[in-house]
């Protein structure tokens, strides 16, 4: 069966040759050219990517991701209309996987497609290997905060954190590497991928998402420290 894609753009014929290229590369494709109809099929088709446009006419790109975020874990790839480090950085920040400035070769945006779905495929597989084994939970204890490596679950005093795939993801490696200063280079390559296309603010974002849930002060941050010149380091 095809991997299916969402395409919401509301720009006709741009939302037209997206949908061409990407079925004559083998997807299954659905395409809305506004915010709330995005919604909507975002939803009901449960799509395995979404490529979402920016600027949108009812809601726009940001609140489409948002609101997607908080309900799915399905990865986005947003589409700005300016080469705006605000926007890609507000992107990030709303739940995006990755961003794509306009005008752009098909050939990126392909590249960019393939790369996010290759990821959620090797997370899903690892995920259901995981569980076909029925390994005995393993675990990572860092005083109240405690990763479950068999259960994908963090928690602090026992309690659950909302963790998007890509901050556990962080966070876990962070923990495996403790006391290392890692630098923003490499954890981009072995946590995103040597295949993502984007820079290390990507990193300085995501970073900042776990502090705020699990620093007990985001703004002096002593499980996650920041190495000046260098990158991060994991305290635990």
């Amino acid at each position: 069966m095809p991997e299916s894609i969402l395409v919401v753009e509301d720009e006709p014929a741009l939302r037209d040759t997206l949908s061409y290229n990407l079925k004559k590369d083998g997807f299954a494709v659905e395409a809305v050219g506004d915010g709330r109809s995005a919604l909507e099929s975002a939803r009901r088709l449960k799509p395995d990517l979404i490529v979402l446009d920016l600027m949108l006419p009812e809601i726009d790109g940001f609140e489409v991701c948002r609101i997607l975020r908080k309900e799915m874990i399905t990865p986005i790839l947003m589409l700005t209309a300016r080469d705006d480090e605000i926007d890609r950085v507000v992107g990030l920040e709303v739940g995006a996987d990755d961003y794509l400035t306009k005008p752009f070769s098909m050939r990126e945006l392909m590249a960019r497609v393939k790369a996010q779905l290759r990821r959620s495929r090797l997370l899903r597989e690892e995920l259901d290997k995981s569980n076909a084994e029925g390994k005995q939970q393993e675990k990572l204890t860092f005083g109240s905060l405690v990763i479950n490596l068999t259960r994908r679950e963090v928690t602090i005093d026992d309690e659950p954190l909302a963790l998007k795939p890509q901050e556990y993801e962080l966070l876990v490696f962070f923990a495996e590497h403790k006391g290392k200063m890692l630098s923003r280079e490499f954890i981009l390559e072995r946590v995103w991928g040597w295949d993502f296309i984007g820079d290390s603010r990507t990193v300085d974002v995501h970073v900042r998402w776990l502090r705020q849930k699990i620093e007990s002060d985001p703004g002096k941050p002593t499980r996650i420290v920041t190495v000046r010149g260098g990158g991060y380091r994991f305290e635990g």
